[in-house]
């Protein structure tokens, strides 16, 4: 039989998962009467504490969460998550510490699965990715007192520490680059535009292309997915006066590119130069291998394990900023083709 559980009560009681929490843990935040309901529904559904009552006595879950608000089918094919989820469990299987992954198609999933899972005590900490210029989960965080490492930016306002490099200069470095091989026409195949190092990347992109007096360069945002990288590579390339390099926040969408530029008749490196964002083994095993940004991103997930592990263990936690990602030349780019 399945064993009853809070979303359930929720959903029977007509109240969100924080409701059925703050009742069931004695917490106020509710009205005398919404409780007095949640807990006959609890009682007659035959729900009992469980993982709840252990979070409550003192004892730990020993599992951290990495709660996904993005598309399954991106992350299936999305080599950064990959590397970082590796990182993570490396680290955390040394202190024999589980990671429980969930993944979720927006925000509001992302809230309810945070409410859900720390209402169980099914998780001690949490950490929180692909963070939103205006993200609704970190007021929630600090409402329900969740332990947590923010994997991006530290946010204004807020108390979580957070592990992230400077997105910043690592564009303008290869932007830098281009201009000094001769490219005047330089465009950029960006990630999801409602994510704040997104957006920190294009503002850096376009700064740094006007910095060298070339106007206002072509920005394209997509889903990080083949498919969104390959059409706007082509819609690029459709153009009147086409790029002669193209810079990509991922290395899917850049392998995408080279498909397309094949299928376009236009060489590459010698009539369009290509740049990766991840340098992932995508990049060396594809022909031409792809010129990338560079960084250790399962180093970079160990450190940010440990930022909450600290937190757990009541250490002191401070940010981290990391290595900021170093160039990788590879046959993808070259001299710009005469105009």
């Amino acid at each position: 039989m399945k064993r009853p559980t809070i979303a359930e009560i929720a959903q029977r009681a007509g109240v969100s998962i924080g409701a059925v929490s703050y009742a069931l843990n004695g917490r106020p935040g509710v009205s005398a009467q919404t409780r007095q309901r949640i807990l006959d529904i609890a009682n007659e559904i035959g729900w009992r504490p469980s993982v709840a009552a252990r979070g409550l006595s003192g004892s730990r879950s020993h599992a951290v969460g990495l709660i996904l608000a993005r598309p399954a089918r991106t992350l299936g094919v999305e080599p950064f998550f990959m590397r970082f989820i590796a990182g993570l469990e490396g680290e955390l299987s040394t202190q024999r510490v589980a990671l429980l992954l969930q993944v979720v198609e927006d925000h509001r999933a992302a809230i309810e699965a945070i409410r859900l899972c720390w209402a169980e005590r099914r998780i001690d900490g949490l950490v929180v990715t692909d963070l939103w210029t205006q993200d609704a989960r970190i007021p929630v965080l600090g409402e329900l007192n969740v332990p947590a490492v923010l994997v991006g930016r530290p946010r204004a306002g807020s108390d979580l520490p957070a592990v992230w490099s400077d997105d910043a200069a690592a564009v303008v470095s290869v932007v830098d680059y281009l201009v000094a091989l001769g490219h005047r026409r330089i465009a950029r195949v960006a990630g999801l535009g409602t994510l704040d190092h997104t957006q920190v990347r294009i503002a850096s992109f376009r700064k740094a292309v006007r910095g060298h007096g070339l106007g206002e360069p072509d920005v394209v945002e997509t889903d990080y997915s083949w498919e969104e990288g390959a059409q706007a590579t082509r819609v690029l390339l459709s153009r009147r006066h086409r790029p002669t390099a193209i810079t990509f926040d991922n290395d899917l969408m850049a392998v995408a590119a080279l498909n397309v530029a094949r299928e376009m008749g236009i060489a590459v490196p010698h009539e369009l130069s290509i740049v990766a964002g991840d340098d992932s083994q995508l990049c060396a095993l594809v022909h031409p291998a792809i010129t990338a940004l560079s960084r250790d991103i399962p180093g970079y997930a160990v450190r940010t394990a440990r930022v909450l592990l600290d937190i757990i263990d009541g250490r002191p936690a401070q940010s981290y900023q990391d290595a900021t990602a170093h160039l990788v030349v590879r046959a993808s780019t070259a001299p710009a083709p005469p105009a």
